[in-house]
C-alpha cells in the first residue's frame, strides 16, 4: 500500500466544517464571525510518550485527546485538526485500530481531520488542532489574581500510578491497574468544562506534566503566588477506583509520599486547573454541573510570589516534587 492509498483508506473523510479538507496542498478553515482561532500542537513519540505495546485504538484516542485538552484549557470549541504520522511500516491492522480510536474521539467533539502528512520512520504522531473562541473570551494563564480560588477538574494521579505499576515500581490489584491504565491511555479532554468556564475562570491551563509544575506557569504569567492544600489533592487519586473492588482499601495502604508524587507531580492527567474569584463559586459549580465534570477547590491565589503547600492543619508541607520535563 502506498502513502496516498494509506491516506485515502484510513484518514480521508467527507468535508463537514472546513471550506476545503484533505486532498489539496492546503486545507481551508474559516471561523465564524466574532470568533478567534485557537491553535495547538502536540507530539507523541514511541518510547517517550507511550509504550510500544499500547493498543492502537487507545493510542489514536490519546493522540487527539491531549490536543483537545489544550483547546479545553483555552475555552475553545474544537473545529478541525491535522495529522503528521511517521510509521516504521504499513501495518493495516494497526492503522485500522489507530484511525478508529482517533476518529471516534474526533466525531464525539465535532472535530474533523483536514490534512497532514505521512512518512516512514520511527513511530511519531504529531497533531495540530484548531478551535474557535469568541473574541476576547479565551481563558489565559495570565489572569489569576490574589484572593482567587484554585480548582482542578476530575481526578489526579491515576495516570502516574499506572505508569509506576507498568514500570514495575509498585504492584497494583488488577481492578486498580485497569482503572488507572485507562486514565493513562485514554484521558478525557474537558472541552465542555472549558467552554462553560468562559467569563467565570480568571485563568486556566491543562495538567499534562504535573499539577505543581503546570500551575507554576499560571503563577509566573500572572505575577502571583499560591497555597495548595495537599489534603484536598491527595483525595483525588482514589476517586476513579471502583469502591466495590479492592481499590478503596488499597489506596489507604499506599505510602503518602507516593500519593503526593502522583497527584502533585504525576503528569498525564489532562484535567483543567483554573482560578476564579470567590464570589463566582456558584457560577463555577453551575459550570461543573453543566459540563457533568466534578471540580474540587484545592487552594488560594496569594500576592506573595512562590508556591506553598499546606496540610489539613494549615502547616507547611515540604515542596520536593518535580513535574515532568523532557530535558531535565
Amino acid at each position: 500500500m502506498g502513502e496516498f492509498d494509506l491516506i485515502a483508506r484510513y484518514f480521508t473523510r467527507p468535508v463537514r466544517h472546513a471550506a476545503l479538507g484533505v486532498g489539496d496542498d492546503c486545507a481551508l478553515l474559516a471561523p465564524r464571525a466574532g470568533m478567534q482561532l485557537a491553535i495547538s500542537s502536540d507530539m507523541l513519540v514511541e518510547g517517550r510518550h507511550f509504550f510500544a505495546d499500547v493498543e492502537p485504538v487507545t493510542l489514536g484516542h490519546k493522540a487527539l485527546a491531549v490536543n483537545l485538552s489544550d483547546l479545553a484549557a483555552c475555552g475553545a470549541r474544537p473545529l478541525a485538526f491535522t495529522l503528521a504520522l511517521a510509521l516504521p511500516r504499513v501495518d493495516e491492522p494497526w492503522l485500522a485500530g489507530f484511525s478508529r480510536g482517533l476518529l471516534a474521539l474526533a466525531d464525539a467533539h465535532g472535530c474533523e481531520l483536514i490534512g497532514g502528512d505521512t512518512t516512514q520512520g520511527p513511530l511519531n504522531i504529531c497533531i495540530t488542532v484548531f478551535g474557535e473562541v469568541p473574541t476576547g473570551q479565551a481563558l489565559l494563564r495570565s489572569g489569576a489574581r490574589a484572593g482567587d480560588d484554585i480548582y482542578v477538574s476530575g481526578t489526579l494521579g491515576d495516570a502516574r500510578l499506572a505508569l509506576e505499576a507498568l514500570l514495575g515500581h509498585v504492584q497494583l490489584p488488577a481492578p486498580v491497574l485497569a482503572q488507572t491504565r485507562q486514565r493513562l491511555e485514554q484521558p478525557t479532554p474537558r472541552v465542555a468544562l472549558g467552554m462553560a468556564l468562559r467569563g467565570i475562570a480568571s485563568s486556566a491551563m491543562d495538567v499534562s506534566d504535573g499539577l505543581l509544575g503546570d500551575f507554576g506557569h499560571i503563577l509566573k504569567a500572572s505575577g502571583v503566588g499560591a497555597s495548595i492544600h495537599t489534603h484536598e489533592t491527595i483525595k483525588l487519586i482514589a476517586s476513579c477506583a471502583d469502591t466495590a473492588s479492592a481499590g478503596a482499601s488499597f489506596y489507604q495502604n499506599l505510602p503518602e509520599s507516593l500519593l503526593h508524587q502522583c497527584t502533585l507531580a504525576g503528569g498525564d492527567d489532562y484535567e483543567l486547573i483554573f482560578t476564579a474569584p470567590p464570589h463566582r463559586r456558584e457560577a463555577v459549580q453551575a459550570a461543573s454541573t453543566q459540563a457533568q465534570t466534578r471540580v474540587t477547590r484545592i487552594g488560594q491565589v496569594e500576592a506573595p510570589p512562590g508556591l506553598r503547600l499546606q496540610d489539613a492543619q494549615g502547616q507547611p508541607v515540604e515542596n520536593r516534587f518535580a513535574s515532568f520535563d523532557h530535558f531535565a
